[in-house]
């Protein structure tokens, strides 16, 4: 495979990614340098993403700086990355052809027979694992681009054939429309992401056309339990494969849906109302149900033969910081979760309660401002399942703090409904309260898309009794 059209140009052999270290830049990145390109990059934090680069052989800066720029024949940046980032600034005045983070993930995407790119304002990075995992046990050899490690592939980007690719798309600023998906899948669309989006129609605006980019040969795989999605999927030329937990006329559909004591889900898959066979899942909640039916339903689109798809989803035992066991200390179980939309955490406490757990003790990082403000109401109603949450301070991501919002606010809401709600304004003294009132039995769930991952660190390190898991 070569690339060196990437924008239309002649030679390309050095990039420079601005932002590094994000999910779908280092993946991209990786990507790049597994095909021979010399790779550079920089960003604001030192993590482990940087350090797995840095083994890879690739230049990773530490900061932003006009001096990174050394000779790149193309700089890629985040949309994260402000218009005054000295790097882009530099680049743009040497005249250094600059694209951003989707399109290059266009450009990859079109050199490829067969793409697929999962959207959905929840669980695309489950979904699209799912599918990865499904295609390797079917012998596909697909390239993989994940925003999350998965162990199948020991990270979050995999090379393979020219023939198939697999990726997330994006709905913030729309940047998934710079996508050339052969098959699309849509897994719910919600408000989220208030930032960019005026409301609820302007998300499925953007949704739609998103899906009619799909060619008339290729498939949109839709959940038909959202009315929307299923009339919009009529309006459209390509082939259309419908799922649902609830529409029972959906192609793909699930029956008699079980749990175990760890909320670990089993149930009959049904195509086209024929039983195809009983499927165990690893990962928790009646919403994996649904994961896994838009995965089954885009493989078999791909040609994977049914039972690929069986053993691939029972294999598929999640992606990083998706309901991921952390640890066991003192007989309490630590597990942690990226959600941060409310939809995302009522499933994420609604499958924690299937599960055999005498407590459930729910450490919730509030992620961005504008979400926050704008969700607030909605927030509050998503920790019916939760025994006991303590809030810390809002992950401000790419946002500044305009004192309109503080997570004091989300406490409040959520002692007026009767919950068990307090405020922390530092992770220490959240590990600290959850040592002394935790107890054998009880799940602590730490919650979001920022660095709350740390509490559960802190408190696994601080008992006498670990377990390896």
């Amino acid at each position: 495979m070569n690339l060196n059209n990437i924008p239309e140009m002649p030679e390309v052999k050095k990039v420079h990614f601005i932002g590094i270290g994000g999910a779908s830049m280092s993946g991209l990145a990786a990507i790049l340098h597994d095909l021979g390109y010399i790779v550079t990059g920089s960003d604001q934090n030192s993590t482990s993403v940087t350090e797995r680069l840095r083994s890879m052989g690739i230049k990773v800066y530490h900061g932003h700086s006009e001096d990174h720029i050394m000779d790149p024949d193309l700089v890629v940046y985040t949309i994260a990355v402000a218009g005054d980032n000295p790097e882009l600034v530099r680049a743009r005045s040497l005249n250094i052809p600059v694209i951003d983070r989707a399109e290059l993930l266009g450009q990859i995407m079109k050199k490829h027979t067969y793409s697929v790119a999962v959207s959905g304002t929840h669980g695309k990075t489950t979904t699209t694992s799912m599918i990865s995992v499904i295609c390797l046990e079917a012998g596909l050899d697909p390239t993989i681009h994940i925003g999350g490690d998965l162990n199948a592939i020991g990270g979050n980007t995999r090379l393979g054939s020219d023939k198939y690719f697999i990726t997330e798309a994006c709905e913030y600023c729309e940047s998934f429309l710079k996508l050339h998906p052969y098959l699309a899948v849509i897994l719910n669309i919600e408000l989220d992401h208030a930032d960019y989006f005026r409301d609820i129609g302007h998300v499925r605006a953007a949704f739609g056309k998103f899906a009619s980019l799909v060619p008339p040969e290729g498939y949109l795989v839709a959940n038909f339990d959202d009315p929307f999605i299923a009339s919009m999927a009529e309006t459209l030329e390509c082939n259309v494969v419908s799922y649902g937990l609830v529409n029972k006329k959906a192609d793909w559909t699930a029956t008699g849906v079980e749990f175990d004591n760890m909320g670990l889900p089993s149930y009959n898959m049904v195509y086209k109302g024929q039983l195809i066979g009983h499927v165990s899942l690893k990962v928790p909640g009646l919403h994996n149900v649904g994961n896994s039916l838009a995965a089954a339903a885009a493989c078999h689109a791909l040609g994977c033969d049914l039972e690929s798809i069986k053993r691939g989803l029972s294999l598929f035992t999640g992606t990083n910081r998706r309901f991921q066991l952390k640890g066991v200390v003192n007989g309490i179980k630590v597990f942690d979760d990226y959600a941060h939309h409310p939809t995302e955490i009522k499933a994420t406490l609604r499958a924690a309660r299937n599960g055999n757990f005498k407590k459930i003790w729910c450490v919730f990082q509030p992620h961005t401002y504008t979400r926050t403000r704008l969700l607030l109401n909605d927030f509050s109603e998503s920790f019916s399942d939760a025994d006991h949450i303590f809030v810390t301070d809002i992950y401000a991501a790419r946002e500044k703090d305009l004192g309109v919002i503080h997570s004091r606010d989300l406490v409040e809401k959520l002692r007026e409904k009767g919950k068990d709600a307090e405020y922390f304004s530092s992770f220490t003294s959240v590990a600290e309260a959850l040592r002394k009132r935790v107890e054998p039995g009880d799940l602590v769930l730490t919650m979001g898309a920022g660095d709350v991952f740390k509490v559960g660190d802190l408190f696994l390190k601080s008992g006498d009794k670990v377990e390896a898991v």
